[in-house]
């Protein structure tokens, strides 16, 4: 699958009709978002099930200040609509296939339990 622009119109769908969503926050200047984007390409060829999507910071800034990204290239990872990562900074190929194996074997199920006792803690 290739990759996806992913803009303010299009990521609600995109986020709720994929199981696992791979978002890459970058702009054209940017020297490491340039470096990194092959490998983020290489694995979307190599994960068809995933959605690898791309957010232009330039044309997309409320959804960058949305998402508080401070710095660029930042990486985010949704799995059933919850964000299990977010880090700026390029991955080296290897280090992507480990994230991405790692989303793939998470049991959702206690994530979204713990997600709901953290929120009930709060509110007490």
């Amino acid at each position: 699958m290739a990759t996806i622009a992913l803009t303010s119109d299009n990521f609600k769908d995109v986020i709720n009709n994929n199981d696992i969503v791979i978002v890459d926050f970058w702009a054209e200047w940017c020297g490491p978002c340039r470096s990194f984007a092959p490998t983020f390409e290489a694995a979307s060829e190599k994960y068809p099930e995933i959605a690898f999507c791309k957010v232009n910071t330039e044309e997309e800034r409320e959804m960058a200040a949305g998402f508080n990204i401070r710095s660029i290239p930042t990486l985010m990872v949704f799995r059933e609509q919850v964000i299990l990562y977010a880090e700026a900074g390029a991955l080296p190929a290897s280090a992507l296939d480990q994230l991405i194996e790692q989303v793939k074997g998470l049991d959702m199920a206690a994530v979204k339990a713990e997600i709901a006792a953290e929120e009930q803690q709060q509110q007490q």
